[in-house]
This record gives structure tokens, sequence and C-alpha cells, in this order.
């Protein structure tokens, strides 16, 4: 039986650009940095510590040579953020790219954009 989610695997172009971005700019925290000695690298983030799901960045052009038959794509992420509209405007002051702010049934909403163009959600939850 699965109990939880544990990572999300995003595949980026730029992993050092990637690292960057989510933590300057979106405030993440990298728990680990791991390299096998032979050109693999891969890198967990999360919001903090304790949050239960990470983001593990990965080599997009490596992997896809490792393992060809893999979908690489960006996976569609919903955060959740108790303070929306801070979020919303630390994220424009970062010059991150931001949709706007949409009420939807279950609450209001955005999207943001990483350095690459991948896009990612974030959802008000009190």
């Amino acid at each position: 039986m699965i109990n939880t989610l544990g990572q999300v695997m995003l595949y980026v172009s730029n992993q050092d650009e990637a690292v960057k971005f989510w933590t300057e700019k979106v405030g993440f925290k990298v728990i680990s940095d791991e390299d096998n000695g032979h050109g693999l690298r891969w890198i967990e983030i999360a919001p903090t510590n304790e949050s239960g799901t990470s983001i593990v960045l990965h080599n997009k052009e490596l992997i896809s040579k490792m393992q060809p038959e893999l979908n690489l794509g960006t996976p569609s992420l919903m955060f959740f953020s108790k303070d929306l509209d801070q979020l919303y405007t630390d994220l424009s002051n970062k010059n991150v790219t931001v949709g706007e702010i949409v009420a939807m049934p279950s609450g209001r909403v955005f999207n943001f954009a990483d350095s690459e163009n991948n896009y990612f959600a974030v959802l008000e939850k009190k």
C-alpha cells in the first residue's frame, strides 16, 4: 500500500540554474546534492526539511540518454500557500513570471514559471 508521495522528479536542462531559482526565488532549501562520480548528479529540494514531499532535480539530457523511454516532461505540480498574496508579491518582486490570481471553487490560485519556462500552480490553503 502507498502511504505518501515522497519525491517528484523534475528533469531540467541546467541543474545549477534550477537550484538557484528554487532556493533564491521560491525559498526552497537544498536537502541533498549527490553525485555518483560518473556525471550523474541529483539535487533534492523542498520548501522545508519537514515538508514530506521533495523535488529531485535531474539532468534532463543525461537521463534521456540513460533511459530514453522515460517521459521527461514537466509534471503539473500544485503547491499550497497560507499567504497567497505575499507569495505572489515576493515572486513578482524577484522577476518571476506569474499569472493572475484566479478564484476557483477550491480557492484562489495563480501560476508561475521557473527559469526554463516550466509552469507550476499555487493554491491558497488557510
